[in-house]
């Protein structure tokens, strides 16, 4: 087991994941929260701040503003940290999102036109919200371990798949989100502290994941390091990193291309 020095950090925001073949969503938004110490264990605790301060540390990431990516071949996601925006275009459908993630506020554009009924717009508007959790939380999950409402518990030490020794912590979660009941293991590798690999359980009584996904393809995108690489046919393509942006790319359907942007 490795030695740690304790140092206090905290996070700007908690997300989950849903869908077949992705995981369901568990902790919802919560810009200024701060992590309860309490309701973890130190040990617990130093792996996870090796782990965030190896894929560049939280002042990295709270200062990264714009980030962009795409989600599996599915869909292309800009998000504005600071701003707490979302821009999702679906790849398979003319389907286009725009949400304020504070306000859960939003524009809908689909089969060719922008729509204003409030029940059609509630409705992609919610899976707007559930999208972004997911999607992000398989990009940036290191940098989640101590959002609000997340408990950590030093598990074991253990080899990933691929053989990696590592770290391994639990996640679980207070009555926050959509699915609080999910639980993950999350393997932290102890030569690189850097995640490696991770399982998800449906329910945080299940003796046996659902999942297990690997963490590889590391590479450094303004001042974070994010993983791209979650095994096969479960690529996280496209990322990139902006000090600024377009506001109208927040506001307005205007064409995007993502893969030149």
């Amino acid at each position: 087991m490795r030695i740690h020095i304790y140092i206090g950090i905290s996070l700007f925001l908690a997300v989950g994941m849903a869908c077949k073949n992705e995981t369901p969503v568990q902790t919802g938004q919560n810009i200024n929260g701060a992590f309860n110490v309490e309701g973890s264990d130190p040990e617990a605790i130093w792996v996870a701040e090796d782990a965030i301060a190896a894929s560049g540390g939280a002042e990295a990431w709270a200062d990264t503003r714009y980030i962009k990516w795409n989600f599996f071949g599915r869909r292309w996601l800009l998000w504005d940290k600071k701003d707490g925006k979302v821009r999702i275009e679906n790849t398979g459908n003319d389907t286009k999102l725009i949400l304020d993630l504070n306000t859960r506020q939003g524009k809908v554009f689909k089969d060719g036109r922008e729509w204003e009924d409030p029940d059609t717009l509630k409705k992609y508007l919610d899976n707007a919200y559930r999208i972004w959790i997911n999607d992000s939380y398989w990009l940036a999950m290191p940098f989640k371990m101590k959002d609000p409402g997340v408990h950590l518990r030093y598990v074991r030490e253990d080899t990933t798949v691929k053989g990696i020794a590592s770290d391994v912590i639990s996640l679980t979660f207070d009555s926050v989100g959509v699915t609080p009941q999910n639980k993950y293991e999350v393997w932290v590798g102890k030569n690189s502290s850097l995640v490696a690999q991770w399982a998800y359980y449906p329910n945080v009584l299940d003796s046996t994941p659902s999942i297990i996904n690997p963490w590889d393809g590391y590479v450094k995108y303004g001042n974070i390091f994010l993983s791209s690489d979650r095994g096969e046919n479960r690529q996280i393509t496209g990322i990139k990193v902006y000090e600024s942006l377009p506001a109208s790319l927040f506001e307005s359907f205007e064409a995007v291309d993502f893969e030149r942007l």
